[in-house]
């Protein structure tokens, strides 16, 4: 089997590094997540010029057709950078689920802007209570003769500082851990009842808790089939964890290199630290967890590219696990052997390993992705 990109795919890779390497240097990266917003508007008006907001959309929908392989070579380089941009956010939860369960109408109310870089929409979906379990729904939309009135409370809605839309699941009908009686909201962000309470996360992006007090919305504002929004959650939702693994496969990357760099240079008793063989050792640990990662990052990209099935969804849960096992060991190692100036603010290690901490625990931990596995 060939495993070797493609022409265009070469080309996006080297296009993507080398603007990380011009426009994403730490300082600047440092610069853009302790801003107001926490992003860049004007990066992510580039994005969208440089086609990288559309990309994942077919060309119907207005965008360049790309599959899951190219969102991991996009997605990666972004890990090396630690961009802070809300890709994942708003581009592979979001839009894959607009794209996926939206009409025309709302496609071109939502996904067309998107790709435009003018819309940042966001997906609201954890519930306090949930741990990890998306179709534990207190959130409730009731019918009426206008449309529906939601109440409920979302957590850790990345992207929710700026996002103009939210996309709600909350329950229609059944009891709280129900399967069936799901559906997906499409709610104007700043409508009436909803309220935020903004905050930056641990890996430097930027999150909202949304409380929905009698929230407004018309039979229109429904994505997909009512009562049947899971399966679509569900998808956006695993978009959206294949794209964070391929960030974290470029974030294990960059560690273990600057750490092998650095024991080379960092002398004690006499001689570079890195010629004492048990550290040897572990820096070999570490090579091998991101070769690993890596290769269950193509075959996830690759069963994701064939088509949406149990199949691709249990290589993203082995692919995930991985993460989590090997992120922690090359971001823990990379602390240590850099002393404790690791965990400064100053270096770049540290907010690496935070960024990869953070991802082991996006879309459900190592410990759920192993009962995933094994139930697929």
């Amino acid at each position: 089997m060939d495993f070797s990109f493609s022409d265009e795919q070469n080309m996006l890779e080297d296009s993507v590094q080398r603007f990380i390497q011009n426009n994403y240097g730490f300082d600047a990266r440092q610069k853009i997540a302790e801003g107001d917003e926490g992003f860049s508007r004007g990066l992510w008006a580039q994005f969208a010029d440089m086609g990288w907001l559309g990309l994942p959309f077919s060309e119907e929908d207005g965008g360049f057709g790309g599959t899951a392989v190219e969102t991991m070579i996009l997605l990666e380089a972004f890990g090396k950078g630690l961009v802070v941009e809300p890709y994942i956010s708003a581009v592979l939860q979001a839009g894959m689920i607009i794209a996926k369960g939206g009409t025309s109408e709302q496609k071109q109310a939502w996904l067309e802007p998107l790709i435009a870089g003018t819309s940042l929409p966001a997906v609201a979906y954890i519930e306090p209570q949930a741990r990890f379990n998306v179709n534990d729904v207190r959130t409730t939309a009731t019918a009426n003769a206008d449309g529906y009135s939601v109440n409920g409370f979302k957590g850790v809605v990345l992207g929710g500082p700026f996002a103009d839309l939210l996309i709600v699941p909350a329950r229609t009908s059944g009891s709280q851990t129900d399967a069936e009686g799901i559906t997906l909201f499409m709610i104007d962000a700043n409508a009436d009842g909803v309220s935020r309470r903004d905050y930056p996360t641990i890996d430097g992006f930027r999150a909202s808790e949304i409380t929905l007090s009698n929230v407004s919305v018309s039979k229109g504002a429904v994505l997909g089939s009512a009562d049947q929004g899971l399966a679509l959650l569900q998808y956006g939702l695993d978009q959206g964890m294949m794209g964070a693994a391929a960030e974290a496969v470029g974030a294990m990357e960059v560690l273990y290199k600057s750490t092998v760099e650095y024991c080379k240079t960092r002398e004690q008793f006499g001689q570079p630290i890195g010629k004492f063989q048990v550290l040897q050792h572990r820096m070999v640990d570490m090579f091998i967890e991101h070769e690993q990662t890596k290769s269950l990052a193509f075959m996830a990209a690759m069963k994701l590219a064939e088509g949406y099935n149990d199949a691709s969804r249990k290589a993203l849960s082995a692919l995930k696990v991985q993460v989590g096992k090997g992120g922690t060991l090359v971001g823990q190692q990379a602390v240590q052997l850099h002393g404790g100036m690791g965990m400064t603010n100053e270096l770049n290690i540290g907010h690496y390993f935070k960024r990869l901490t953070a991802i082991e625990t996006l879309y459900g931990n190592t410990d759920f992705h192993l009962k995933r596995y094994a139930s697929l």
